[in-house]
């Protein structure tokens, strides 16, 4: 089943990224890519170009390595990461850009910033740059159009590795088996997956690496240089055998499809809710979508107590028959890629409720006044 599947990967991966390697989750698999950027900068005898760029809000995983990539303060209290390697740049989220300036300068400070990184560090020193297409858990961050390719052209043009982690937008999040070529233009150097490449059901992740990289490394003069990374359960014919299953499924019953035309459906809907006085942005892509409370909508300033707004939101909607996941002052949604228009038109109007019920309990708490 490893043999089938991993073919199979490579069949709908962008451009030459044809070489599959197995984890068993998201946090092994970015560690993985990880460890390959060293272990290719150690065989073409540049052993200092180990420094990783990473960006606030971003979310790589759980694991050491994973964990010191991702750039979420919170998901680090009282643990220790390793910081000396790794560096971050600004969030891409348009609704928190400087006042006055537009969506596409926003864009152009971002792609200079990731350079000046870049030369801060030294390109000598710089391996690799880490990104999520859509930073999910840091709240469905949808970077400006462009984006993505610019950074890609930014990386290439200092000989540093861009890696892109799909383990949320991938397998149909967003309409395609993944969406770094098809959705943003780009053909990453690595390219992570996990979650959708077995629905969830058993443990499975994928770091697929482009044929560039491979030869770079067959060619090198260090020809007994091996990548020693293995796990018990890479490749595990159960878990390969359910990712070939998941992906018949998602074939035969059209969900790409589905993704592709009810995402759009699904974001005007929610953008509905853009009128209720606590809600300050209301963003996403495809089937993956968050709305942002705010005290004000002018200042965007965040809630007194922001912690339990999304807790309560979430709290009054399971009353109601929904469940999303509640992220500090945020609601962050991702359904299912079977979902029909008829249940997004439900998700929108129990939001509504759940949202409308938090507003009247924080009038009556006295934390804001929103009529």
């Amino acid at each position: 089943p490893a043999a089938r599947l991993a073919k199979r990967l490579a069949s709908v991966t962008p451009y030459d990224l044809e070489n599959v390697f197995f984890a068993t989750g998201g946090s092994t698999a970015v560690d993985s890519a990880l460890r390959f950027v060293m272990f290719y900068n150690n065989v073409l005898g540049r052993p200092e170009k180990k420094h990783i760029i990473s960006r606030q809000n971003a979310y790589h995983g759980s694991t050491y390595l994973s964990a010191a990539v991702s750039g979420k303060p919170r998901d680090k209290n009282w643990l220790d990461t390793r910081l000396d390697t790794v560096h971050f740049i600004s969030s891409p989220n348009p609704y928190r850009r400087p006042d006055g300036m537009s969506v596409d300068a926003f864009r152009d400070s971002l792609i200079k910033e990731l350079e000046d990184k870049i030369l801060e560090v030294g390109p000598d020193r710089v391996g690799a740059f880490i990104a999520e297409p859509i930073l999910a858990s840091g709240g469905v961050i949808v970077p400006p159009e462009g984006y993505q390719a610019a950074c890609l052209e930014v990386c290439h043009r200092y000989d540093v590795i861009y890696i892109s982690d799909e383990v949320v937008t991938g397998f149909g999040r967003l309409g395609h088996w993944y969406a770094s070529e098809t959705v943003f233009d780009i053909s990453p150097d690595i390219l992570i997956s996990a979650k959708g490449l077995t629905s969830g059901y058993v443990p499975l992740a994928a770091t697929v690496i482009s044929n560039r990289l491979i030869d770079d490394i067959s060619n090198s003069v260090e020809k007994s240089a091996v990548f020693s990374n293995g796990f018990t359960y890479s490749g595990h014919p159960v878990a390969c055998a359910a990712a070939l299953a998941n992906m018949d499924l998602i074939e035969s019953e059209g969900l790409l499809e589905n993704a592709r035309e009810l995402g759009p459906y699904m974001q005007a809907k929610l953008q509905t809710l853009a009128e209720l006085p606590i809600v300050g942005d209301v963003r996403g892509m495809g089937l993956m979508a968050c709305l942002e409370c705010v005290a004000s909508q002018e200042s965007k300033q965040p809630l007194t107590l922001d912690y339990e707004v999304g807790h309560r939101i979430d709290k009054h909607c399971q009353e109601l028959g929904l469940l999303v996941r509640p992220l500090i002052n945020m609601c962050v949604m991702s359904p299912p890629l079977c979902i029909t228009a008829e249940q997004i038109d439900d998700m929108v109007r129990i939001l509504r409720e759940g949202i409308s019920r938090t507003m009247d309990d924080l009038e009556k708490e006295g934390i804001a006044t929103f009529h």
